[in-house]
This record gives structure tokens, C-alpha cells and sequence, in this order.
């Protein structure tokens, strides 16, 4: 017997397990399927809860504390003793944070009557599912709407095949049973920097390799260079323009050829980090009459609100075009539950918050200054550090900047870009000013708590007219 739902989520990540619930609470029957099997389990939370983002939060925040540590904290009067790590206590760390993060999500599905099938899914013809279970016989499951959202894996490259746990990618990287005396890593993207920071604050000696000729391209350049500048001097050597051209692995380390301007280099390392970016998880997704259409990239093909090319199919997240960000994954999955039920629903793609979980912590949301004035906004700029803020500075943690982007002849926000402690949470005020069409003005004339981080972003609006008041500014009418 053919077993029926209003939805049929193939994915559990976190687009997916959110759409489930959304269309639950919809009123809507919704079956969910999860392949994923993590450390012997079976687990829901996709990539971003079991290999990405969650565990290397975990272990950003461990290292962290344990560079601290092992820096002193002199300047405030505290005295430590030696400082150990207990590396297998920090990874254990890690996975408790998953294990209950993931339980938690599986609780959220059964509270609300949501069938979690452990296995893959398959869209048919018709709008039909094929469900192969982990253990048992194949079924077909007849569905009204199906939201597919399988996700990602990272990228592999010919130069760079993944060998055991010498030759990694950014799963591999989280598993580190001892720290590397020398680590490689091919990208400096976010996970690259990310990655590389961990091991780094550890005790590795950290070369990233990165084959563009520019630091972080996507970024508003003056956060770029500020970020690669505060990188550096925290001891990633990062090599632009540098191309990988080979690999060999002997002897439990590995050989890394690369090419830049000034010639032929190559590097030993104990370990080699694989970090070039991901690609939609599409094998064994669609079958060939499924009617649903990818695009030249591999992508699933859909319009502004996610529906594909088969009429009640909608595809979200790292599956589509746009940024792979868990953040996008879950309101698209949201949006398209609230499609399917009826609702008018409708997302913002031009305010996504980018982050990049480094120390000092980097992030922006809507345009950079050179984005602005390639399309032809005639722009104003403000920026203000964190070096003079009072907060800041009673915290120890002062480095970076806040900077805004405004229409010099609507005075409209256009872009906030921040580089400094709490970036990814500051970030958020400029979302919301982006959001409601803010101006300049309405951040100037709004009261900042004091003292607070928060307060840079006052001083960055109001710097934006000269009138920042805790830096000499040239005197403006």
C-alpha cells in the first residue's frame, strides 16, 4: 500500500527539518527523510548540525579559550598555571553539543506529529517518492507537495584527493585526533579561515593556499584587508595566487605543489585541509522522468520562491541558486511550506547576513562600497573602530571596525560590514535598518545603551557625516 502525505521533505537539514515543521504547523501531514548516519547513529540536522557549522562553532569556542588561556591574562591581574589541552575532552565537547542539538530536532519532529523516515528519497514521476530505507524494502510514497532539500558536500579536487586522514576535507578536519605540527589548507573561503584558526590557536603551523589573487573577493575590501591584516599577524600565512598542482602522500604526510607568481613552491605538512567550497547533493535525488529541470551548474532550476519546474515541488537551500548558508536554507524552507498552505510568503535574498566565525569575528549583509558604486549609487561612507570604544576596551577585545554604506543623495542605508568582537550579532541591527529602509539619519538620532559594543555602530552612522563624535573627523556642513 502506497503510504500518503500532504509533504514530503527529502533532506533533514536545516531547511528541510524547518519546512516540516512549519508545514505541521500548517496543518499539513509531513513526512521527512534523512539519510545521514553520523558516528554510527541515525541523525537529523544535515551538514550544518553533524559536520559543519555547529561542531566547528564547538571547537572555535574551545580553542579559543584555550589560546586565551595559554596567552595570560596578566593585564588583568589574573595568575594561571600551566596550561594542558586535553584534545579528546575538547572533541568529546564537540560532539555532545551535536548529540544534543540533533535530539533536539528529532523531539521537535515527533512533537509535532512529523514521520521521520531514516533513509533516502527519490522524486518519481507524479510526485511520487521512492523511499529506500536504511534497513528493510523500498516504498513508494505518494505525496501533494515535496520540498527537496538534500543539501551539500564539500568539493573534491583531482590535484587533492582526499587520502585516509592525511588528505581531508572540512568533515575530516573536525576529527583531529592529535594536533598537526604543520597543517595545509587549499581555500581561503570562510570554512578555509575557519578551519585554519582552530588548528592554529592549537599549535599548528597554518599555510593557507588560496588560488584567487584577492583575500576574501566577496567582502567589502576594507573589511578584507583588515581581516586578512589581524589573520596574519595571528599567525595564518595566507598565499594568494597560489595555485595547487599536485599532491603526494608518503610517510603519513603529504607533498603540496603549487604555482604563484614567483614560480614552482611545494610544502610538507602532516595534514592537508580540502576547502575549496561545495556542490548541491543531487545523485540519486531526481529520477530521469521526475520533470524537475537543474541548471548549468548542477543546480535545482527554481524561481524567487523556490518552486522548480514540476508544479507542487519546491527545492531550497544549498540545492539552489544563491548563497549555501543554513540561515537562507531555513527561511526558504519556511517560505515554501507557507506557499504550500496557501499563505503568501516571500523572501529578501538581498539582505543574507554572511559570517565569518574567526577572532575577531566578520560579517556583512547588503551591498559593499565597491558593489554600490558599480552600480551607480553615487556613495557616503562612515566607519569607527572598536579600538576607542569603552566596552571594548574594558573586555580586552577591540580590534576590527564597523563601516556603512549609504546613497549620498537619499542618505538610505545600503550596506552595514563589520570586522570586530560580536560581529555576527551586531550584524543584525544593520539587517534590520536595511529591512525597513533606514536612513542614516534614523541610526544617528536613535540613543545607544552605554557602554555597549553597540555603540560603534552610533558612531559609524554618525561618522558616516563627519559627526562621530569619540574620533577628529574633517568638519563637514
Amino acid at each position: 500500500m502506497t503510504q500518503q502525505a500532504d509533504l514530503v521533505v527529502i533532506g533533514g537539514g536545516p531547511g528541510g527539518y524547518e519546512a516540516a515543521i512549519r508545514a505541521a504547523q500548517l496543518g499539513l501531514s509531513v513526512i521527512c527523510i534523512e539519510r545521514r548516519v553520523h558516528k554510527g547513529k541515525p541523525s537529523l540536522g544535515g551538514t550544518c548540525l553533524n559536520v559543519g557549522c555547529i561542531p566547528s562553532k564547538a571547537l572555535l569556542d574551545s580553542s579559543h579559550k584555550y589560546h586565551d588561556l595559554k596567552a595570560g591574562y596578566d593585564n588583568h591581574g589574573i595568575s594561571t598555571g600551566e596550561v594542558k589541552l586535553d584534545l579528546a575532552a575538547m572533541l568529546a565537547r564537540k560532539d555532545k553539543v551535536v548529540d544534543q542539538l540533533t535530539g533536539g530536532i528529532a523531539q521537535l519532529l515527533k512533537g509535532n506529529g512529523i514521520t521521520w523516515l531514516q533513509g533516502s528519497g527519490k522524486l518519481l514521476a507524479g510526485k511520487q517518492v521512492e523511499f529506500t530505507p536504511l534497513e528493510g524494502e523500498v516504498q513508494i510514497l505518494q505525496a501533494k507537495h515535496v520540498i527537496l532539500a538534500s543539501g551539500s558536500e564539500p568539493v573534491q579536487i583531482p590535484v587533492a584527493k582526499l587520502v585516509d586522514d592525511v588528505v581531508v576535507d572540512s568533515t575530516g578536519a573536525l576529527e583531529f585526533q592529535i594536533v598537526p605540527k604543520r597543517l595545509g589548507v587549499i581555500g581561503a573561503g570562510v570554512i578555509g579561515l575557519e578551519l585554519g584558526s582552530v588548528w592554529a590557536r592549537l599549535g599548528s603551523e597554518v599555510i593557507v593556499l588560496e588560488a584567487v589573487d584577492q583575500f576574501l573577493p566577496i567582502a567589502d575590501r576594507a573589511i578584507a584587508k583588515e581581516t586578512q591584516k589581524i589573520l596574519t599577524k595571528q599567525g595564518l600565512d595566507i598565499r594568494l595566487g597560489a595555485r595547487v598542482t599536485g599532491t603526494q602522500v608518503a610517510n603519513g604526510q603529504v607533498t603540496v605543489s603549487y604555482t604563484d607568481a614567483n614560480g614552482e613552491h611545494s610544502e610538507v605538512f602532516d595534514k592537508l585541509i580540502v576547502a575549496v567550497g561545495r556542490r548541491p547533493v543531487t545523485a540519486g535525488l531526481l529520477s530521469s522522468d521526475s520533470g524537475v529541470s537543474l541548471d548549468e551548474r548542477g543546480f535545482v532550476a527554481v524561481d524567487d520562491q523556490c518552486r522548480a519546474s514540476v508544479p507542487g515541488v519546491f527545492a531550497i537551500g544549498d540545492l539552489v541558486r544563491g548563497q549555501m548558508l543554513a540561515h537562507k536554507a531555513m527561511e526558504e524552507g519556511v517560505m515554501a511550506a507557507e506557499i504550500m498552505a496557501g499563505h503568501h510568503a516571500q523572501f529578501n535574498y538581498d539582505l543574507i547576513i554572511s559570517v565569518i566565525y574567526t577572532h575577531p569575528e566578520v560579517a556583512w549583509v547588503g551591498m559593499t562600497e565597491e558593489r554600490a558604486k558599480a552600480e551607480g549609487f553615487d556613495v557616503k561612507t562612515g566607519q569607527f573602530a572598536f579600538a576607542v570604544n569603552g566596552r571594548a576596551l574594558a573586555s580586552d577585545d577591540n580590534q576590527g571596525f564597523v563601516k556603512f554604506v549609504a546613497d549620498a543623495k537619499t542618505d538610505r542605508l545600503l550596506g552595514m560590514h563589520v570586522i570586530g568582537p560580536a560581529a555576527g550579532d551586531i550584524i543584525h541591527q544593520g539587517l534590520i535598518a536595511l529591512e525597513f529602509g533606514a536612513s542614516v539619519e534614523d541610526l544617528q538620532l536613535m540613543c545607544f545603551a552605554h557602554p555597549t559594543l553597540s555603540e560603534v555602530v552610533h558612531e559609524a552612522a554618525l561618522a558616516v557625516d563627519g559627526r562621530a563624535i569619540h574620533a577628529i573627523q574633517r568638519k563637514r556642513k
